[in-house]
């Protein structure tokens, strides 16, 4: 169910100089307001996930989703490519499986690995924020990946409806629902003693 050629041109499609500018911007604009916010407030328990669910978590994450899963398979319907693909002798069950795991290591790359540098410099892990925000990246990665993926295969527009959702989610259902984002409506870390 994994086809090497396959995931090779997918993973050069990804990682090409326009995508992976844009992919290396959002990491590392975390780790740039992970270390301001270090720098000028101290460790703190409560602001390191108020970054890490606010920032890394509601935005980063499924930016990076959209630009991945998207990414894996757009471009090939576009210029037509994915003709010459599905003519091959590689089934296509096992074109989806690599494409998606593709999208999967590079979201998981491109989001977690940031999260859980950016939870060290925000706290030292204290309370093991780092690592749950990692584990819940992680956890997030599959899942935006399959969904804009699945947008991808479906709809030209992926890329729009992608971001319209992310958007949306965020803005609306956000506001209106405590929870259904990566966002903490109040405080659920308990601050250490000094």
């Amino acid at each position: 169910m994994y086809d090497p050629t396959v995931a090779r041109l997918t993973y050069r499609a990804l990682l090409g100089r326009r995508r992976a500018a844009i992919l290396f911007v959002l990491p590392a604009l975390l780790l740039v307001i992970a270390g301001a916010v270090r720098a000028f407030n101290g460790v703190d328990d409560q602001v390191a996930a108020d970054v890490l669910g606010g920032f890394a978590l509601a935005t980063m994450v499924p930016l990076i989703g959209v630009i991945a899963g998207t990414g894996a398979i757009g471009p090939e319907i576009d210029d037509g490519s994915i003709v010459y693909l599905l003519a091959k002798p590689v089934k296509r069950p096992t074109i989806i499986v690599t494409k998606l795991t593709v999208a999967i290591a590079v979201t998981m790359a491109f989001s977690a690995l940031p999260t859980f540098i950016a939870g060290f410099i925000l706290n030292g892990n204290g309370q093991q924020v780092a690592v749950a925000y990692t584990v819940a990246a992680l956890v997030a990665s599959i899942a935006y990946s399959a969904l804009f993926l699945l947008l991808g295969t479906v709809s030209r527009h992926a890329v729009v409806i992608g971001l319209v959702y992310a958007l949306v989610w965020e803005s609306l259902f956000g506001s209106l629902v405590a929870g259904a984002t990566g966002k903490t409506s109040g405080p659920v870390i308990e601050q250490r003693a000094p």
